[in-house]
């Protein structure tokens, strides 16, 4: 059991990245899904231990890791959004210094960097320096590095990013598998990544956590509240500043544009099934709006 209480980081200047998160977290996927800017990758270094939280309490079977940091460590699997390496080792020569690193037996780290470098497919490349690897390549690297210890607790962020679509797909059905034991929290901006493997949405912005749920919890709050319609190009402006527009297409008659709306936006806009992208910007278009009416309150 991992539990987040209070957790804040305020920044030098103010800055406050992480506002008072509490989160339990139990074996399975957590997807923490928010924007750019949103503290997630602060949130992700704190439960990695590599930040100290400025309140609040990170806690692995009930110990303090903040206190005792080792005891997370010992059984922690974490790939940050910044991943470095050595450019003149290759994959087998890194993943085995980083075994060494953390305590692995030559014998025991052979087997399980083999097994690794075929699981992210990199067999091929396996002789090349890792300077000579794409970003893509870099990145299940960083994906078999943060599996090597068998870990107990995994946590990810941005963990797809300069995958193509075949690699994304098979990192998010090797960490599906992952989660039926252990626990995972990935962090990321891309709904794609979360919505068909985690069980759990945690949904953050400005620091804050605004929503966690089943994601068809988060379908259900959403639901009745989707709309599209064809409208003319000029109009598009418009619809933009007065709804959240999720999908926008343009076809032969015009654009087809998808909008979350509390009421049917244009009289001919049918209502639509919601996706747990549309249920996510809702969350957030929510969190705009409470905020905006405080802001206009304080004013007043």
């Amino acid at each position: 059991m991992l539990e987040l209480v209070g957790v804040t980081k305020v920044y030098k200047g103010g800055k406050r990245a992480v506002d008072g998160i509490t989160m339990r977290l139990g074996p399975g996927m957590v997807g923490l899904l928010g924007p750019n800017g949103a503290g997630k990758s602060s949130l992700m270094r704190i439960v990695a231990t590599v930040t100290r939280p400025t309140g609040g309490q990170v806690r692995y079977e009930g110990v303090d890791v903040v206190a005792a940091p080792d005891r997370l460590r010992r059984e922690l699997g974490y790939l940050p959004q910044d991943f470095g390496v050595y450019p003149n080792l290759t994959s087998r020569e890194f993943l085995s210094y980083l075994a060494a690193a953390k305590g692995i037996g030559a014998r025991s780290a052979k087997a399980r960097i083999d097994e690794l470098i075929e699981l992210v497919n990199l067999t091929e490349a396996v002789k090349r320096p890792l300077g000579a690897y794409s970003g893509g390549m870099l990145r299940r690297v960083g994906i078999a590095q943060a599996l090597l210890a068998d870990p107990r607790v995994i946590v990810v962020d941005e963990p797809t990013a300069g995958l193509d679509p075949e690699e994304r797909v098979r990192f998010r059905n090797l960490l599906s598998e992952l989660a039926a034991e252990r626990v995972v929290l990935l962090s990321t901006h891309i709904v794609s990544d979360v919505e068909s493997v985690a069980s759990d949405i945690a949904v953050v912005a400005q620091g804050r956590l605004l929503r966690r749920g089943a994601p068809e919890e988060l379908l259900g709050e959403i639901d009745g509240q989707v709309w599209e319609a064809v409208v003319d190009p000029g109009e598009v402006p418009a619809a933009q500043a007065r709804h959240v527009v999720s999908r926008m297409v343009r076809t032969g008659n015009g654009v087809r544009l998808r909008v979350i709306a509390a009421g049917r936006p244009w009289a001919d806009a049918v209502p639509v099934t919601p996706d747990l992208e549309d249920a996510y910007l809702g969350v957030i278009r929510g969190a705009g709006e409470r905020g905006q009416a405080g802001q206009r309150a304080v004013s007043r």
